[in-house]
């Protein structure tokens, strides 16, 4: 009988273990950072915030750590503007026309107005496709640039249909809605020569959060319960969405807890009682003020509608309603853009990032049109 000699085993090469995603930047440059901005949006009439979207992008991108490595947000807050400036030239007429139809549909008690509210829907999810390509194409890690393909228009159908399901379902179509336009969006998705794609299903989200569609009514009934059906909600949605990304045979994965964002919540909610009592208090103080100045009591000075004339008490409450809104400005991008990144970083997790190694330079620059019409139609995303 013969041996049967077989060829040597090669040891097979370690499995790299997967990459936590960690956030350097410090707490205090970006509260500095967005004051700074708030101030200066005053100043320039809310103009300056296309930079400081900007200069926050910046921040957030360069400060988060990706195997060692951190991404470069390119984008400028000159091209924002522009593309705003091109979509509200363009959005003003349609605005005037809905306008005017609107006023005759109500003349003729008819329905007339609904065909263009199905459009400024259909046309907001086009400018959040459009936005999501920009800030894509301005993107870039290890030198190489993430970008997009796909129509607007296509996914803007996709999810317009969608739409329709879910307020037919009441709700319930939701996170196969999601699943199918993530699929659609992660599909035209590419980092470098390496495409997207998205494994999320519906069925999964569902799965995860179906409580809080049974809480839901309990919420609208009584608001105390929002902060936590949202929070609960968006982090489902997060963890669920981020462990169903690929590059190639690049994943993601996220090990949120459904409780991870209810503190933020609460504390924006905390911090506009707080500035809304000590607002309150200013208007208080305003009033009493001038009505002394003019020489009235309290009860004669709104008895005779002196507060409605009054330009100096007018202008005291423009300023403190001004103060009052960049204050809450700046707490919500503290605790909701920020501190909310860090938490969604925290509990992120890139798997085979060494596939990634060897792509391909490709993709070409979007225009910031998109981002235009998502700032003009009030639907844009971070």
């Amino acid at each position: 009988m013969n041996e049967m000699s077989w060829p040597p085993q090669l040891p097979q090469p370690p499995v790299p273990p997967p990459m936590p995603v960690a956030f350097s930047g410090k707490r205090k440059e970006f509260f500095h950072l967005v004051a700074r901005g708030a101030g200066l949006e005053l100043i320039t009439l809310g103009f300056y915030r296309f930079w400081l979207t900007t200069d926050i992008r910046r921040h957030l991108w360069s400060n988060t750590q990706i195997g060692g490595d951190a991404p470069e947000y390119t984008g400028r807050g000159k091209e924002l503007l522009i593309g705003f400036l091109v979509a509200i030239a363009i959005l003003v007429p349609i605005y005037l026309g809905y306008f005017l139809i609107g006023i005759e549909a109500e003349h003729l008690k008819a329905f007339a107005s609904l065909p263009l509210v199905a459009f400024f829907y259909m046309f907001g999810q086009f400018a959040i496709y459009r936005a999501r390509r920009y800030r894509l194409t301005r993107t870039v890690w290890r030198g190489v640039r993430f970008w997009m393909s796909g129509s607007g228009w296509i996914y803007s159908l996709k999810a317009s249909l969608w739409g329709l399901l879910v307020v037919v379902t009441l709700g319930l179509a939701l996170p196969w809605r999601e699943a199918a336009l993530e699929r659609y969006k992660m599909r035209h998705s590419y980092y470098g020569d390496l495409q997207g794609s998205f494994e999320g299903r519906g069925w999964e989200f569902f799965k995860r959060g179906w409580w809080l569609w049974l809480l839901t009514p309990l919420a609208l009934y009584s608001t105390i319960f929002i902060p936590f059906v949202y929070a609960g909600f968006k982090a489902i949605e997060w963890r669920w969405w981020l462990s169903g990304i690929r590059f190639g045979e690049v994943r993601l994965e996220s090990t949120m807890r459904r409780s991870a964002l209810i503190g933020l919540y609460w504390k924006v909610i905390g911090w506009a009682v707080l500035l809304g009592t000590v607002f309150a208090a200013y208007v208080a103080l305003c009033t009493v003020l001038v009505a002394s100045i003019d020489g009235s009591s309290i009860e004669d000075f709104f008895k005779t509608d002196a507060f409605a004339k009054s330009i100096p008490l007018l202008v005291l409450l423009g300023i403190g309603y001004l103060a009052f809104a960049l204050a809450m400005n700046v707490v919500m991008r503290i605790y909701l853009m920020r501190d909310f990144w860090v938490r969604v970083l925290s509990t992120t997790i890139v798997h085979n990032l060494e596939a990634a190694a060897s792509v391909s330079a490709r993709g070409e620059l979007a225009n910031a049109l998109g981002e235009g019409f998502a700032d003009g139609l009030d639907v844009g995303g971070f």
